[in-house]
């Protein structure tokens, strides 16, 4: 019997971060002391007060029930309160919140609810893959959109158009790091609005920025709710990956949309789950303060300890990533094997997050400091 599977998921590209999970594993099984800096897995515990509150919640019969398909309302409360509090944005609860299984799931259902087959959607080369992947269930087309290094990453924002369906943006930015301006995210929101593209921007590392920097919201800018929406999640600031809980957040006629798709996919996350994301978002900001702390501990660390070994790392201004350049001696790809095979390091290599991210290195700050600095001697060794 001869079977093959549907276009679309002949259109899906191949998940990189799979493929590093097991190259790590088999590296290990191999007898290697092998450190994984190439996914962005947080290695810290999630604060006991969440944890205590999903013990208690999964006790209650009414949590083991469906609950509501556009999940808790309390949870959207406690979303709009959050956004308030830390960017001083009104939100309405009841029409401009969604809850995620995860802000990856999301920003893959964003493109199912917006693009029809051949739209095109400008999309950030380098940028998170788990973008591409909703693009091509939807049968859209992508457009890479460049981050220059020489523009501290951003892109050129005259490439929203009317041409353009779907615009993603992303700061502070995964892979390379960076800061966007509140001016730059106000004019992309604006271009956006002329253009009547719909722009969505990930804020999945607002709370881990460096160096006293902020990270701006794109709904705190004065076109940002009509140009489109903005998703964040618990997984980086309160530790709770595995969880997979996050949010969507502005445009209602947008938010409408995706509701509706998330009915007809699933029945929301647990609700237990939801009651201690409600938790974390009320928690006081010296949790948030310390894992941005430790992860800036472990970027200073590993930079370091690069310096002493000739290797130069830019800083990155948020996030839990290190974008490093590389020699041009070799493909980022031809890099990253190197470093496994000699060093038994696993980074992404650039190419994972488009053609652009030719020339670098992704290198996650997911193990202790003392860990971190290690890897750099390792990867020093290696590229010098």
């Amino acid at each position: 019997m001869a079977l093959r599977p549907s276009d679309r998921i002949s259109r899906l590209p191949q998940q990189v971060f799979s493929g590093l999970i097991q190259e790590a594993q088999a590296a290990r099984d191999a007898g290697h002391d092998v450190i994984n800096l190439g996914q962005g897995n947080p290695d810290q515990p999630t604060p006991g007060p969440i944890v205590q509150t999903l013990a208690e919640h999964a006790l209650d019969p009414a949590m083991q029930r469906y609950i509501p398909f556009s999940g808790l309302f309390a949870l959207k409360e406690a979303v709009a309160d959050w956004y308030h509090r830390r960017h001083q944005v009104e939100v309405d609860p009841q029409r401009e919140v969604a809850i995620c299984i995860g802000s990856k799931v999301g920003l893959q259902e964003i493109s199912l609810a917006v693009l029809n087959a051949g739209d095109r959607v400008l999309m950030p080369d380098p940028g998170y893959p788990d973008y591409w992947s909703g693009v091509a269930l939807a049968g859209g087309q992508l457009i890479p959109w460049r981050l220059r290094p020489e523009n501290n990453f951003t892109p050129d924002l005259g490439a929203i158009d009317s041409d353009v369906r779907l615009a993603f943006l992303n700061y502070p930015n995964n892979p390379t790091g960076r800061l966007a301006t509140s001016e730059f995210l106000a004019e992309a929101a604006w271009r956006a609005v002329k253009s009547q593209t719909v722009l969505v921007h990930d804020l999945a590392y607002g709370d881990i920025v460096y160096d006293g920097l902020q990270a701006p919201s794109l709904l705190s800018t004065p076109e940002g709710k009509l140009a489109g929406i903005e998703f964040t999640t618990t997984s980086k600031s309160y530790n709770m990956a595995g969880w997979r809980i996050g949010f969507a957040v502005g445009n209602q006629e947008i938010i409408g949309w995706l509701e509706r798709l998330q009915e007809h996919l699933h029945c929301s996350q647990f609700g237990a789950i939801q009651m201690a994301a409600i938790t974390a978002l009320g928690l006081d900001q010296r949790y948030i303060d310390a894992t941005r702390d430790t992860y800036q501990k472990r970027r200073d660390a590993f930079i370091q300890a690069a310096s002493e070994v000739g290797l130069a790392v830019p800083p990155s201004q948020g996030s839990i990533f290190l974008w490093c350049p590389l020699p041009h001696t070799r493909s980022a790809g031809a890099w990253a094997q190197l470093l496994l095979s000699k060093a038994h390091i696993v980074t992404a290599p650039g190419t994972a997050f488009g053609n652009h991210g030719q020339g670098y290195l992704r290198i996650a700050l997911t193990e202790s400091e003392e860990r971190m600095a290690e890897a750099a001697r390792r990867i020093g060794a290696v590229l010098n």
